[in-house]
């Protein structure tokens, strides 16, 4: 006999605003805790220096995390010139510091556009990509230093926003970027083609995929309603499970073709368009993802055990 998970069986998806100073999966576990959810997984880790949107899917919402993962993210960040460190933000051992009075927004300016479009990035030795299951920030921290490939990303916009001249000058900037770019890059290099260095100081994740800060609890907000209303109260703030992929095309059956398409069988429905499609079961609801497949039926390809709940 299987054994019976514990905690409560919560499906849906929480957009938390994970604090600085937290890496992704403590804040993972904090929430999965103060929920008492048998099961969560984020869907994009950041560092422990940036704050922001970290979408949380609990339960058959874990299904769907992949379209998350793959979705382009938005960042605010504050860039510091004329000082490196070995992380590449406010964090790290400081290796070389320069005046950069001199740096003007104008020669700024003139340097972002070959940060927009397709680049290259080799990840940061601090960031929370894993080698062999570790966090590299974890090896970094312990003076283990590993090869990393350099990486296509796409920058679809970087703007800049206050440049605050000093001593060492900041600018603030707002990046809209595929999956994988790593901000810190941005800031290292940039710092770098303007022969001044620069690292991150602040960075704050504002939207992965369709979610963005506006949507977003803290972990205070959570054990502050747990505290006040009680545990079931906090599902208020879960999103349908099928949100993800809600840019995908619909299609509704009837609950007799349900009955089989819920068994794993392809069903006969016709004007099928091509692509994954969300499935929705008259009498049910959304029940996961169908395609056609090559005898023009609709095949389940993911399916939300509606009845967990």
């Amino acid at each position: 006999m299987a054994r019976r998970r514990k905690g409560r069986p919560v499906n849906g998806i929480l957009v938390l605003d994970k604090p600085t100073g937290m890496s992704s999966n403590a804040a993972l576990q904090t929430a999965r805790r103060i929920f008492d959810a048998q099961k969560a997984g984020h869907t994009g880790a950041l560092d422990p220096l940036a704050s922001g949107v970290l979408p949380i899917c609990f339960g058959e919402a874990t299904k769907f995390s992949q379209y998350l993962l793959d979705a382009d993210k938005a960042y605010y960040s504050l860039f510091r010139f004329g000082i490196r460190t070995a992380s590449g933000d406010a964090e790290g051992e400081e290796l070389e510091r320069c005046d950069a009075s001199s740096l003007t927004a104008a020669q700024v300016d003139r340097a972002l556009p070959a940060f927009r479009g397709e680049i290259t990035q080799v990840p940061s030795m601090y960031s929370a990509l894993k080698h062999q299951g570790q966090p590299l920030y974890k090896l970094a921290r312990k003076g283990i230093e590993v090869e990393r490939k350099s990486r296509q990303v796409h920058i679809h916009s970087l703007q800049a926003g206050a440049f605050t001249p000093a001593e060492h000058p900041s600018l603030a900037v707002d990046v809209h970027c595929s999956k994988g770019t790593y901000i810190r890059s941005i800031a290292e290099d940039l710092g770098a083609a303007l022969g001044v260095g620069g690292h991150v100081e602040v960075l704050r994740r504002t939207q992965a995929g369709p979610f963005n800060l506006s949507q977003a609890v803290t972990l205070d907000d959570l054990r502050a309603k747990v505290s006040e209303d009680g545990l079931e109260s906090l599902d208020e703030w879960l999103l349908p499970v099928e949100t993800p992929v809600m840019h995908m095309q619909d299609v509704h059956i009837t609950a007799d073709l349900g009955h089989y398409f819920l068994q794993g069988q392809p069903v006969m429905v016709s004007g099928l368009p091509e692509g994954m499609l969300r499935v929705y079961v008259q009498g049910i609801g959304f029940v996961g993802l169908g395609e056609c497949n090559d005898d023009a039926m609709l095949a389940p390809r993911r399916l939300f055990q509606f009845s967990a709940n």
